[in-house]
């Protein structure tokens, strides 16, 4: 875990227990090679809209992002994964690392927030590297979103429905 991420919880008391682990770049990955950790994991998806304005998306590992439903939710006609380049740009992260906590670099990214994670009793994500997991119980996790400036939404996602 970065260092200013260290001081920023430190800073707001945000509680935290971290665990350490090989290097693990998708939900599918971790799940297999992580274990043991208590709470709902995680994963954040990137997004750009058709005029270039950025979204950070926090849901359920195994909840498939309902793209349409968030389209017509937010009046967006367009809405793609962004780059890498743009990922590094915004958020100062990679593809694999991305968290909630990424929102931390930039204010100008609007941060989704499933309403499953903001219900959960503990959700673990990233610190920004994905060799660590942090577990964060609720009451922190939700110090966490109240003290970040900047668009935020809390909503329900519905999954998106799966082509039997």
């Amino acid at each position: 875990m970065n260092s200013n991420l260290k001081s920023f919880f430190k800073d707001n008391k945000i509680n935290y227990i971290l665990h350490k682990h090989p290097a693990v770049f998708t939900v599918e990955e971790s799940s297999k090679i992580i274990k043991g950790i208590p709470g709902l994991r995680t994963k954040s998806l990137f997004l750009k809209d058709e005029d270039s304005r950025f979204y950070l998306i926090t849901l359920p590992g195994q909840k498939r992002l309902n793209i349409k439903f968030l389209k017509f939710y937010f009046k967006i006609k367009e809405l793609n994964f962004a780059s890498p380049e743009e990922l590094k740009n915004k958020l100062n992260t990679t593809p694999g690392s991305v968290s909630p906590l990424a929102i931390l670099n930039s204010q100008s990214v609007q941060f989704i927030l499933d309403q499953e994670v903001w219900n959960a009793d503990i959700v673990q994500c990233h610190p920004d590297i994905n060799t660590e997991t942090l577990e964060i119980a609720s009451q922190d996790f939700k110090k966490f979103y109240n003290i970040l400036p900047g668009k935020k939404s809390v909503i329900e996602i519905p999954a998106e429905e799966q082509n039997g």
